[in-house]
């Protein structure tokens, strides 16, 4: 035996002032019905935004009730299912849709969820019976008793939990309020959350590699850090993703003073001198297996920068 529907509170207290409204062809004289119920009887103020695919006039409906910001503004949406609509309806935060086919389910859907979009469905629901579910949807509070809790008011711990929904529900799929900078480049999406390892023979620096063949690899260093003068058997390119350093290629005899974003080729062979003004960050890239020969001690490094430096600064 069915279940009866549950009779739809009195209450017009929590009526919005506003609905946002929309459909797609299948739902399209479902939601004219509606509209008209809520104009001419109701009197509820109405944005229509008319016919469209299903998923881009529900994205339509849910971005505004989304950044409406209160509880005058509700959504109503119609397809053949009513499902599709409430799909896309829901992409947004703070959009809470929910299909309901019977006046029960538009009670539970306020009650529990605080639903502020309606979503209904053409194929399963006469107009006579949409217009009930809409006015059990318009006219009951959240947290009312419901057929979900026997018609009976929530217990205190359930209704705790309600109003902690309230709270902590809008946060899902908004924006974080500290932008994660590293999403922003793919570069630095390889280096996110791995673990690099110290690079033993110079002080300071850290490194992981991310790809073989060609080789890739994240590498940081400390600020102040020097790395000696040194060639390798390969050429190896540079960008960096944060912070300052000086390379000396002692070799051409030229100095190039690398910021973020800076890219720098250096060819096998040549002999070149690195100082971290910050601390860095960058990403490099090189043919065949790593090798390293020093030139210079890394006392005899620094002494050498110390006094280009001392030199520049009388100049």
């Amino acid at each position: 035996m069915a279940d009866s529907p549950a009779p739809a509170p009195t209450t017009t207290a929590d009526r919005p002032t506003k609905i946002i409204a929309g459909a797609d062809p299948f739902g399209a004289p479902l939601k004219d019905a509606l509209v008209s119920h809520l104009r001419e009887t109701l009197h509820i103020e109405v944005e229509d935004l008319g016919t469209g695919p299903y998923y881009s006039v529900a994205a339509d409906v849910g971005r505004r009730v989304s950044s409406s910001g209160g509880t005058e503004t509700r959504g109503l949406v119609a397809c053949g299912t009513g499902c599709g609509v409430s799909m896309f309806a829901n992409k947004f935060p703070g959009a809470f849709a929910g299909t309901c086919l019977s006046v029960a389910d538009a009670v539970n859907a306020r009650s529990i969820n605080n639903s502020n979009i309606l979503a209904v469905s053409a194929l399963s629901t006469p107009p006579g019976t949409a217009v009930e579910i809409l006015r059990a949807w318009l006219d009951t509070p959240f947290k009312s008793p419901c057929p979900a809790s026997g018609d009976q008011p929530w217990s205190d711990d359930l209704q705790e939990f309600l109003d902690r929904a309230l709270i902590e529900t809008p946060k899902i799929g908004a924006p974080t309020s500290e932008p994660d900078d590293s999403a922003s480049c793919a570069i630095c999406c390889l280096a996110k959350r791995r673990e690099l390892n110290p690079i033993d023979m110079i002080p300071g620096g850290s490194m992981k590699i991310i790809r073989e063949t060609p080789t890739s690899a994240i590498v940081r260093f400390k600020a102040g850090s020097v790395e000696p003068a040194h060639h390798h058997t390969f050429g190896h390119d540079l960008v960096v993703l944060e912070g300052k350093k000086s390379v000396w290629n002692l070799t051409k005899k030229e100095r190039y003073d690398l910021v973020v974003g800076d890219y720098l080729f250096t060819p096998s062979g040549d002999v070149h001198r690195v100082k971290y003004h910050e601390d860095t960050e960058f990403f490099i890239k090189w043919d065949g297996h790593w090798d390293m020969f020093f030139d210079e001690d890394l006392e005899t490094a620094k002494k050498a920068i110390d006094n280009e430096e001392s030199a520049s600064s009388l100049a």
